[in-house]
């Protein structure tokens, strides 16, 4: 235990309670503000009540941890005896969440390293993933951080959401801010592109939008050398994520694990009801 490196993350991984568990992953839950209360992510709010609020035109709003929030994270493993923190966050462009875990760092009783995935959902929870089996194989923080970092970087990520209005709400639909107007009578279908939401095409209908959502997925997915792990994100659309699942269990050449996950609250009060998304994560 004294050379075991932790991993440390935060709520918008959406990892599985049980891969949390067993591999032993620290998770700081981001918060959401919905009329002025402030709660955290996956206990103080659920979904449906950000869901609902956003229908009802209640202002919701989302908020980093604080650095205190991670400090009390970093020291609480360093008194079970671990020997460096590998910590792995949401997209930097996205949330100052990194920027919180790199202030608690300074205070840390061990070393930390911070991770900016450049991504969010499970482009940012492969990468997590990825550190917790490194650091069980025992290798150094440089190499765990590195390898959540490279697995990140591989990632890709593309959505559909109904409409841009609740990403232009909350500042984060970057450049395809410029075509709101238009692009709120048609269905955008959207990527990150280094750490940022951005515009990649405008599809005419909900149809068309899902099947080049897939088209998409599998394009990246036949391009990997090897194996891809693939996560399907919605809000309340699970019967779409479903379908889309076995769509993409069929046509990829080398599926490895195919998870399908509504997104929590902090993510969907951006999104709103309706998204649709798809993470390739070559191995």
């Amino acid at each position: 235990m004294a050379d075991r490196v932790a991993v440390v993350t935060d709520s918008t991984a959406h990892l599985a309670p049980e891969d949390v568990v067993e591999r032993g992953i620290e998770v700081v839950p981001l918060q959401v503000v919905v009329d002025g209360a402030a709660m955290n992510e996956g206990t103080g709010i659920g979904l449906h009540e950000v869901a609902d609020a956003l229908r009802s035109h209640v202002p919701v709003t989302t908020s980093r941890p604080s650095p205190q929030a991670f400090l009390d994270v970093y020291e609480t493993v360093a008194a079970r005896g671990c020997s460096a923190v590998v910590s792995v966050h949401l997209s930097g462009s996205l949330s100052g969440t990194a920027d919180a875990a790199r202030l608690a760092a300074r205070d840390a009783p061990l070393p930390v390293y911070v991770v900016d995935s450049r991504s969010l959902g499970m482009g940012l929870g492969f990468a997590v993933l990825t550190a917790a089996s490194a650091a069980a194989r025992g290798l150094t923080p440089d190499e765990v951080a590195a390898l959540a970092r490279d697995r990140a970087v591989r990632s890709s990520a593309f959505f559909y959401v109904d409409t841009l209005e609740y990403l232009r709400r909350g500042g984060r639909v970057g450049a395809a801010s410029a075509v709101v107007g238009t692009a709120l009578a048609i269905k955008p279908l959207l990527y990150l592109r280094d750490g940022w939401i951005e515009l990649l095409e405008k599809v005419r209908t909900s149809g068309r939008a899902r099947a080049r959502l897939e088209d998409l997925a599998v394009g990246v997915g036949m391009r990997a050398p090897g194996p891809v792990d693939v996560a399907i994100h919605h809000l309340d659309n699970a019967a779409r994520a479903g379908q889309l699942a076995e769509r993409l269990a069929e046509r990829l050449p080398s599926p490895g694990s195919v998870v399908v996950s509504e997104v929590g609250a902090v993510i969907g009060a951006h999104v709103g009801p309706g998204m649709l998304a798809a993470v390739i994560s070559p191995r």
